[in-house]
């Protein structure tokens, strides 16, 4: 338990992995879903316009730990671990905190290098422990990837959340190990003698979706999870329809997913309050990204960046932060300066020191001392190739007898400049896009070409965006790199069945 003079320090961050803000009834989606996130946004400032780095697990959490836009940090499936930069957790551990890690999220692990400087990380992967994933895999993927190539074999390394979650988890929850994440985050902050760091990922609402028969019975009544389509490959690639009664069952699963993710936030919240560890503590709840049930005919959270996957939900509660609702742009990136400034860690050292004009908790809050891309008004959202996700869509499709243009946004890199009323997509493959949000927020008119004032000054972002931060995009190979790898690591890639 911390005392007195570390309360005020303390942080609890939350990330609810794949939760898009559209299903929350926090922001007024019209079924129950977050009946205790509607208790704490009484508390907190609920911010409507918060834009994700990425679409996925692993760049996201990697900006939220570094500070610095994906490209920057460099942490992607082209290249997917977390090397060189110096971590939120390592930071804070240096300066006498006590940090945790607990998720079920297998991106956010050793191999991946995510849990760096966390005193304590439990990844709850119930197929592969984590001390496996900092071992033989980590560098048999390690060593494909610095071959300066992506090749054939790196292509079938395919996720091990994915693998876990479409193949070997069962129905009934199996595969949510939300409970025990909350347990175990009681149970450090209950020994914790402070100040304390604790984060954690909470999994229900990715896919495959396998609720608690009790939310089920509410959400989703009579339906079976698992005779729905719960791959999304399937979908994409054009080898599986999707019924809009089949939607509808789909989405009261993940409807059912969120209200056991909230229910278990409160379960958290409450012991938090009964322990006189709730009042002075900073407590972050937010997404890394969303997810499509069809809209532009995709399904997940792959192949684009459009704002149901990147204006997620967020909501901080602090003592210097008045509760409401925020309609003020803001990046997750700045939540690593937002967490600096609350504990009054400055990083000096760090590989990216506090930047108060980042921190949510700063009164001028994105007014930059010097000019950056957009002026501080931009968002900007990368997205690299999806090697894992396009070597599944495409078996999908070889199965079917779907030949995939591979001059589609499949195969395409992606970058956003992005600000409340327009975003500006930039694509590698396919045309580039843009969208009036006020007018169009579901990015259904594309109005590329029309010579808008918004339309000149987001690409003109972009652009200085590209220039300053994010650099070009280079070609990735195909070449085979099996005979640079050792031989332990082509055994264990063998007895997973990723090579004959």
């Amino acid at each position: 338990m911390t005392n007195d003079d570390a309360a005020a320090q303390n942080v609890v961050f939350v990330v609810m992995d794949t939760v898009r803000k559209d299903h929350l009834s926090v922001y007024g989606y019209d079924r129950p879903t977050t009946p205790g996130l509607e208790r704490f946004a009484e508390e907190a400032t609920v911010f409507e316009q918060a834009v994700s780095p990425a679409p996925w697990t692993l760049p996201v959490h990697a900006s939220l730990f570094t500070g610095m836009y994906p490209s920057e940090h460099g942490a992607s499936q082209e290249n997917p671990y977390l090397e060189g930069a110096t971590t939120l957790a390592q930071t804070l551990s240096a300066a006498g905190y006590d940090t945790a890690c607990y998720s079920s999220n297998a991106w956010i692990t050793p191999y991946t290098h995510l849990t760096d400087g966390f005193d304590d990380q439990d990844n709850f992967f119930e197929v592969m422990p984590g001390d496996f994933l900092s071992g033989p895999m980590a560098k048999a993927w390690k060593t494909m990837n610095d071959n300066e190539s992506l090749r054939k074999v790196a292509d079938k390394l395919v996720s091990l959340g994915n693998v876990a979650h479409e193949y070997l988890a069962s129905g009934d929850g199996a595969d949510s190990k939300t409970p025990q994440v909350i347990d175990q985050t009681i149970e450090f902050i209950d020994d914790s003698d402070g100040p304390y760091f604790s984060f954690i990922n909470l999994m229900d609402a990715h896919l495959p979706y396998h609720p608690p028969k009790e939310y089920r019975k509410e959400f989703a009544p009579n339906v079976d999870s698992t005779k729905v389509c719960q791959n999304s490959k399937e979908y994409n690639c054009g080898a599986r329809d999707i019924s809009e009664k089949e939607w509808g069952a789909i989405q009261g699963l993940y409807d059912a997913e969120i209200r056991h993710i909230d229910d278990q936030l409160q379960r958290l919240f409450s012991w938090l309050k009964e322990n006189d560890e709730w009042d002075d503590t900073m407590v972050v709840v937010c997404a890394d990204h969303g997810e499509l049930h069809g809209e532009h005919d995709l399904y997940g959270h792959e192949f684009c960046i459009y704002d149901p996957l990147v204006n997620v939900p967020l909501m901080v509660k602090h003592p210097e932060m008045d509760p409401g609702v925020s309609d003020e742009q803001v990046e997750l990136i700045d939540l690593y300066h937002t967490v600096l400034d609350h504990t009054g860690v400055s990083g000096s050292n760090s590989t990216r020191p506090l930047e108060e004009a980042r921190s949510l908790l700063n009164a001028d809050y994105r007014a930059f001392a010097e000019d950056v891309p957009g002026d501080g008004e931009c968002a900007f959202v990368e997205y690299y190739r999806p090697v894992v996700e396009l070597k599944q869509l495409e078996e999908k499709a070889k199965r079917a007898n779907i030949t995939l243009d591979e001059n589609s946004r499949f195969y395409s890199r992606m970058r956003a400049a992005r600000r409340p009323d327009a975003k500006y997509i930039r694509n590698e493959r396919i045309e580039d896009e843009f969208y009036k949000l006020d007018d169009d927020p579901g990015e259904l008119n594309d109005v590329t070409g029309d010579g808008t004032e918004e339309e000149v000054e987001l690409e003109a972002a972009l652009s200085a965006f590209e220039e300053t931060v994010g650099g070009e995009w280079k070609e990735v190979s195909d070449d085979d790199v099996l005979g640079d790898m050792s031989d332990d690591a082509k055994d264990r890639l063998q007895d997973l069945g990723y090579i004959d």
